[in-house]
């Protein structure tokens, strides 16, 4: 799959669809690599948040009653 960039002259209407080149290439994958470690680093915290609130559970406490407590 060839990937493309539409550019749009808006002075004279004119449109253009082309392949992308090397630069803007690299740019979509720095791009994607970016989303994907974003991605991670969220789906890292969810699984921290699980594992916190089910320790709490096993203690038979929950989040509010650390906020109660002023933790």
């Amino acid at each position: 799959m060839t990937l493309q960039i539409t550019e749009h002259n808006a002075q004279t209407g004119e449109i253009i669809t082309r392949p992308m080149n090397d630069d803007e290439l690299k740019r979509h994958q720095d791009l994607l690599d970016l989303r994907a470690a974003e991605l991670a680093k969220k789906e890292a915290a969810q699984k921290a948040k699980a594992e916190a609130e089910a320790k709490l559970s096993a203690l038979g406490l929950t989040t509010d009653d650390l906020r109660a407590l002023g933790l």
